[in-house]
């Protein structure tokens, strides 16, 4: 009797992990879109900290990421089991401060003058030339914003995963939205400490190159680095802002059932347009997460200049 209910268990606990396995290679999928976004928009947050001060900078957001993640998904479970309304709500929510801080980044530079515009185009290169600032303030809220941006691309990386298990038992849902957060935690945050330390790699690599075969490949790579490593920065800097809006947008239009109905109902008549059929089919949906972001964005950064211009009055 009690080698069967061994066998019995070990049978159970084989089928568990079978549906594990295959659940999480799913879940793993669907959110490699936004894994992409991830990136982009934690490697833009890290930049422009000493580069002595990179890694750390990047250790103390992955950490940050792992407490936003063990918030997350026993919330994310409890939602899914008590109150599966809320869960599209709350990511609408945060998928507006998405669009707001998307909205306040192009913004910025219009809404101030020339000359402070001129002096203020960089907050990262300022904070290094300017003896009044506290580098370690400017890292603590380079972190923190990092980190409050890491709570909502989490929050919608945990909701995908979960949506892909919705109908598997608590055990089983439990063990791959933790698998899947905790790889995209250490996947997201090996490659942005290796994009941030690209040009140490590179001028490391200068540095130590002889004469040689050797020598004269390790310049050429290293100086190769070096010319890519700010172009790449640079990039993902406006990725990043793009990926504010389309992830922002994007929650917005999926919360948004009639609109996501009236994509797919437009999308079979943009893949009918002959010759460019599969361009527009693929792309009106990023073009309307978009097109929604900028505009929730805009509306969002007005309600809150409302809203504080409000306080002032009130406060005189």
């Amino acid at each position: 009797m009690a080698g069967s209910s061994l066998l019995l268990l070990i049978d159970d606990i084989t089928a568990v992990l079978d549906d594990v396995a295959a659940m999480s290679k799913t879940a793993a999928q669907k959110t490699t879109g936004v894994l992409g976004d991830d990136l982009a928009l934690n490697a833009q947050q890290v930049a422009g900290v000493r580069a002595e001060r990179e890694l750390p900078v990047v250790y103390a957001v992955a950490k940050g990421s792992l407490r936003n993640k063990l918030i997350l998904v026993p919330s994310a479970l409890a939602l899914s089991a008590l109150a599966p309304w809320s869960i599209t709500p709350i990511l609408m929510l945060g998928g507006t401060y998405l669009c707001y801080e998307g909205f306040e980044k192009i913004a910025h530079p219009f809404l101030h003058s020339a000359h402070t515009t001129s002096d203020q185009h960089d907050p990262n290169i300022d904070a290094f030339h300017n003896p009044n600032v506290d580098m370690e303030q400017f890292e603590k809220e380079k972190i923190q914003g990092a980190i409050r941006t890491d709570f909502i691309l989490s929050a919608e990386i945990i909701v995908i995963a979960l949506g892909t298990v919705a109908d598997k038992g608590l055990l089983t849902q439990s063990i791959v939205v933790s698998g899947v957060a905790f790889v995209m935690t250490v996947g997201v945050y090996g490659a942005v400490a290796a994009i941030v330390k690209m040009d140490d790699v590179g001028l490391y690599l200068l540095q130590t190159a002889k004469e040689g075969k050797r020598g004269t490949l390790k310049r050429f790579v290293g100086s190769a680095l070096l010319s890519f490593a700010p172009r790449l920065m640079k990039t993902l800097t406006l990725v990043g802002t793009a990926a504010m809006f389309l992830v922002g947008g994007g929650i917005l239009v999926h919360g948004l059932s009639f609109i996501h109905h009236w994509i797919e109902t437009l999308t079979p008549l943009a893949e009918s347009v002959p010759l460019l059929g599969n361009i527009l089919g693929w792309s009106l949906p990023f073009v309307v997460n978009a097109i929604a972001g900028v505009v929730v964005g805009g509306i969002a950064m007005a309600a809150i200049g409302m809203l504080l211009m409000v306080v002032k009055i009130f406060r005189r």
